[in-house]
């Protein structure tokens, strides 16, 4: 009897969900039985992603606009660089396949490293070709639960800081205590903050009894003031995308903000500025970065697919009854929104936007709300086909090698990867046709 047959009554409700992945182990995946597939690598062509939401008024598109110029512009001193950052612009990061996607082939880091005369050292975990990485520190010195970023770079020695500035750049030597993290891609960020608490708790419980004979649970991070889902982020962390781009102007490239106002490293001889510095100007009516770039993000559309081939057909239907649509649902629906373009839409992200615990191999030791260390959101999927590097410290640059990396002790998606290495040949890259043509 074949897998399709064997399984059928299991995940014939699943199916109408949609799709997901599974999770890694402790040491490595379980074998494969019947040999592996060939991931060809990222669609190559013109960027299927980087334009508005279809049906945005006139007034939404001057902001998508402003705000992309703003999101894409390299950062600077003396307009709020530092002292501490990872990059100096927001495009850098989002930048696969188009901008507001994820690593580029060539890592900016590298270069903004030295840039304008800064002394910093290039940290071992990156490199030219490598993911755009930011890191976390498991622990503390004093061996407490850490978790924060910690810049990778400080403005010293650049020749737009005052010359007393010497901030040192931080001792990154004890790997052990590290761990990655790489850029999300925000396409489709209003869609996805524009879907209703209670379509993804709905969501969540559905097929209830098919995702308890598969080890699949799921839970949801919420707001800490409001009680809200929370939705962005590799867990979820982030209510908004207005708190998700303040915030990362802040952690990411030093910038204070009307959202976080204060510094991270207050060294007063590093201080050109006056906080925040980023900010509306209200003589000229001309809003903050962070307002554009949210307005960017917000109406930004998501990817297109590609081509839709016999392999691809029979990959969806494989991931189907595979059961990964019980984690990655194929879609969602808005609410009702006051933006016509976000409202009572269909939203296509191969995604529940919940958190499940991913078993010890991708366990990084940090918690974010409802999120303990092994705990992720399930990644929305679209956009995949383009993508470079994959799951959230950029360990694999191969689909096949990220599917594997699911399965593991404790992982909720460990029974779809004892399917998965069950398939024969032909079904494994029917999938991942399939998962490229996303």
């Amino acid at each position: 009897m074949n897998l399709q047959l064997r399984t059928k009554n299991m995940i014939s409700a699943a199916m109408a969900v949609g799709f997901a992945i599974a999770q890694p182990p402790p040491q490595q995946p379980p074998p494969p039985q019947q040999g592996q597939p060939v991931d060809p690598g990222a669609r190559v062509g013109a960027a299927a992603a980087g334009g508005a939401l279809p049906g945005v008024t006139t007034g939404e598109m001057t902001m998508f606009r402003a705000g992309k110029d703003a999101f894409s512009e390299m950062e600077q001193v003396s307009n709020g660089l530092g002292p501490r950052f990872n990059l100096d612009s927001c495009g850098g990061c989002h930048a696969q396949p188009s901008t507001g996607g994820s690593s580029p082939s060539v890592n900016p880091q590298i270069a903004a490293a030295t840039r304008a005369g800064a002394l910093n050292k290039v940290p071992s975990f990156l490199s030219q070709n490598g993911p755009v990485r930011v890191v976390r520190f498991r622990q503390t010195p004093t061996h407490q639960a850490d978790g924060g970023v910690h810049a990778l770079f400080v403005v010293t020695g650049r020749n737009d800081v005052p010359a007393a500035c010497k901030i040192a750049q931080e001792d990154f030597s004890n790997t052990a205590n590290l761990t990655f993290r790489i850029p999300t891609p925000v396409y489709g960020g209003g869609l996805l903050e524009s879907i209703p608490d209670s379509t993804i708790l709905a969501n969540l419980a559905a097929n209830s009894a098919v995702k308890q004979q598969m080890g699949i649970g799921g839970k949801v991070n919420r707001n800490g003031n409001d009680g809200t889902i929370t939705r962005f982020g590799w867990k979820a962390q982030n209510k908004s995308l207005m708190l998700f781009s303040g915030e990362a102007y802040n952690v990411e490239m030093g910038v204070t903000n009307e959202i976080f106002q204060n510094e991270r490293d207050e060294d007063a001889a590093c201080a050109a500025n006056g906080s925040p510095e980023d900010h509306t100007n209200y003589d000229k009516l001309d809003p903050s970065d962070v307002v554009k770039f949210t307005a960017f993000m917000r109406f930004l559309a998501p990817p297109a697919t590609g081509p839709v081939t016999a392999s691809v057909t029979n990959g969806k239907n494989v991931f189907g009854q595979l059961g990964c649509a019980l984690c990655h649902t194929p879609s969602l629906n808005t609410g009702k929104s006051s933006s016509a373009s976000l409202s009572n839409q269909p939203v296509p992200l191969y995604s529940d936007l919940a958190l499940h615990t991913m078993g010890a191999n991708l366990n990084d030791q940090v918690s974010q709300g409802n999120a303990a260390g092994s705990d992720f959101r399930t990644a929305p999927l679209w956009g995949l086909g383009q993508r470079i590097f994959f799951l959230h410290d950029g360990r694999s640059s191969n689909l096949v090698d990220a599917i594997l990396q699911h399965a593991g002790q404790g992982s909720e998606a460990s029974i779809v990867i004892q399917r998965y290495n069950a398939l024969p040949l032909s079904q494994k890259q029917d999938l991942i046709h399939f998962l490229r043509s996303l």
